[in-house]
């Protein structure tokens, strides 16, 4: 690998990670005057946006059963996330829910190796 594209990816995961690290504080701050809902919405609509203005185009369906597989990924892994997140921020700090959610890919390991054998 270039030397060049491993420090350029190095200040990309820098930057990702902290906005990524300002999203709990600013939806923190957000919570006084919306609703977890309503904040999911707008964030949504934003994500939404931003794709579309990278690439315009819609995606070709393959099959009507491959439709469904992407709606309920979405579902589990974006919306109930992003809303439990938006949930969670209500009740405790904002670092508090920055390490639980941190830490949920070890509990996934964990939870695939005893269940996934």
């Amino acid at each position: 690998m270039d030397r060049k594209n491993e420090i350029a990816g190095h200040i990309l995961a820098i930057i990702t990670i902290i906005i990524w690290g300002t999203t709990f504080i600013s939806t923190k701050i957000l919570l006084k005057t919306m609703t977890p809902i309503e904040i999911l919405f707008i964030r949504f609509v934003i994500g939404w946006i931003a794709l579309f203005l990278v690439n315009p185009r819609r995606l070709k369906i393959e099959n009507p059963k491959q439709e469904f597989y992407f709606a309920g990924a979405g579902l589990c892994g974006i919306t109930l996330y992003f809303l439990l997140e938006n949930i969670a921020l209500t009740y405790t700090f904002a670092s508090n829910v920055g390490v639980i959610i941190s830490v949920a890919p070890f509990f996934t390991a964990l939870c695939a190796h005893f269940f996934l054998k």
